[in-house]
């Protein structure tokens, strides 16, 4: 997906010719191919508010390609072409006016955008004498300069009076957008839950693809069935992952169906990319993220000799950063003691080896392992029957947890009993069932059936039937 807020990328790509022609790719600064583009699009002596609103667009137009991934989602190596049958002039090695290079040093990190929207605008323009556009006409904008507007009015006056130029935007080293890691079952962070935003919207055009009931960044079942059918309507593999070849695909066909490349784009929405709290943590981090990891590693140390046991306690100190880098060594890696993407998914896929040869299924007294798959609403699998005997089994003794019918299925009644848990133990109250929770109902069904709790009649002061 694209990056979350648009920003000014330091180098662009430009394929010299039509997309699939055999043509050179040239790589320059993106001030540079803004001053060139300009040097080829307007004459140096047209009025400066002119030129300047013509500059916003041809910034905004080249933007949208990169902050969209246009080619690159489509497999080509490149951001942009200089074909003005589908993008804008470009000729290499060219004379730059001055006066335009001067302004392209200053402007080339402002753009147009929506207002309420994201991504910048493509904004579309023609020179308005041999073609005509439903964007800007170049020589009308000199003509509307010449009257005294200024670039703004310029632009409100082509574009309409919803937008907004966004001024000083960042500018950063261009980097492809797809995770480091494939997204699959257990995934979790903001970049599952852009696909699953993205999947949504998708499957508006493409009723095939199942709707994703809760858009909470977590890779459950749901959202791999819908990834799954989105896999079989686009002659992908259907392994429910989320790779590179179904990242890019994704982000093409949501680009295309939000018509996120043409002047009357449905746009995208702040609330579409918002950044969620449970990335990997870091050293002197706490909370629920840190004490799944803490989690995972535990487990592992009853397999790995090489991997210390670890308190698991929230609290990303020095001994779970000694267990992360143990866990590194033991599966090659460098010994940084870093959670990064690569170390965490060594972590979990030997979790997940270890898990997978286990059954799940209820049987009295067992205490099975969290299954690495998050359950929430909408998931049907054997986990959540084995979940619902634990829940219970604990509503025998805590009343304030409902009893559920052990089906298999997530429903309301479930996430209400997960609830009344969490509530009880001072859990985050959210009834998504991942690591730290299985893990405390585990614990306490494991309490329970060991015989620890006391039941009715074994109270001090009470004989103890037979």
């Amino acid at each position: 997906m694209p990056p979350l807020i648009p920003y000014i990328p330091e180098t662009i790509t430009v394929h010299l010719g039509p997309p699939s022609s055999n043509a050179e790719n040239v790589t320059l600064p993106f001030a540079d191919y803004i001053a060139n583009v300009a040097s080829s699009e307007v004459y140096p002596s047209w009025n400066e508010n002119a030129i300047r609103a013509n500059m916003y667009a041809q910034i905004s137009y080249a933007l949208n390609r990169v902050y969209t991934e246009y080619y690159r989602s489509r497999g080509y190596p490149f951001d942009i072409t200089n074909s003005t049958a589908v993008d804008q002039s470009f000729v290499k090695g060219r004379d730059i006016y001055e006066n335009v290079g001067a302004l392209a040093g200053e402007l080339f990190n402002d753009y147009i955008r929506r207002q309420g929207n994201i991504e910048p605008l493509f904004a579309t323009y023609c020179d308005g004498i041999q073609v005509t556009c439903g964007g800007l006409s170049q020589w009308g904008s000199e003509e509307l300069a010449q009257n005294g507007r200024t670039p703004y009015e310029i632009l409100t006056y082509y574009y309409g009076d919803d937008i907004d130029l966004v001024r000083d935007a960042p500018v950063q080293g261009l980097t492809a957008s797809v995770p480091e890691v494939p997204l699959r079952l257990g995934s979790s962070g903001t970049d599952v839950r852009l696909i699953q935003v993205r999947l949504n919207r998708i499957s508006q055009n493409f009723p095939s693809i199942p709707k994703i009931a809760s858009v909470d960044g977590i890779f459950s079942y749901n959202t791999e069935d819908a990834v799954i059918a989105f896999q079989e309507a686009f002659s992908l593999t259907p392994d429910g992952v989320v790779g590179k070849a179904t990242w890019y695909k994704i982000q093409q066909i949501y680009a295309s169906v939000k018509r996120l490349a043409e002047l009357g784009s449905e746009g995208i929405k702040e609330t579409d990319i918002t950044q969620l709290p449970y990335e990997l943590p870091s050293f002197g981090d706490t909370g629920l993220a840190v004490r799944n990891v803490q989690y995972y590693l535990d487990y592992l140390s009853r397999f790995y000799s090489t991997v210390p046991p670890l308190a698991v306690d929230s609290i990303f100190g020095e001994a779970t950063r000694e267990a992360v880098r143990a866990a590194q060594q033991t599966f090659g890696l460098p010994g940084t003691g870093e959670l990064d993407a690569t170390t965490f998914e060594a972590i979990y896929d030997a979790y997940l080896g270890i898990i997978d040869s286990l059954t799940f299924e209820f049987r009295e007294g067992e205490v099975l392992p969290f299954s690495g798959v998050v359950l929430t609403l909408g998931s049907q699998a054997p986990e959540v029957t084995v979940l619902q005997q634990y829940l219970n089994a604990l509503a025998e003794i805590y009343p304030e947890i409902p009893l559920v019918e052990p089906t298999g299925y997530f429903g309301t009644q479930t996430q209400a009993a997960v609830l009344a848990f969490e509530r009880l133990f001072g859990l985050p109250q959210n009834g998504v069932v991942e690591a730290t929770v299985w893990n405390a109902i585990a614990s306490e069904y494991a309490t329970l059936s060991s015989g620890d709790v006391l039941r009715e009649g074994q109270y001090p002061g009470y004989e103890v039937g037979a």
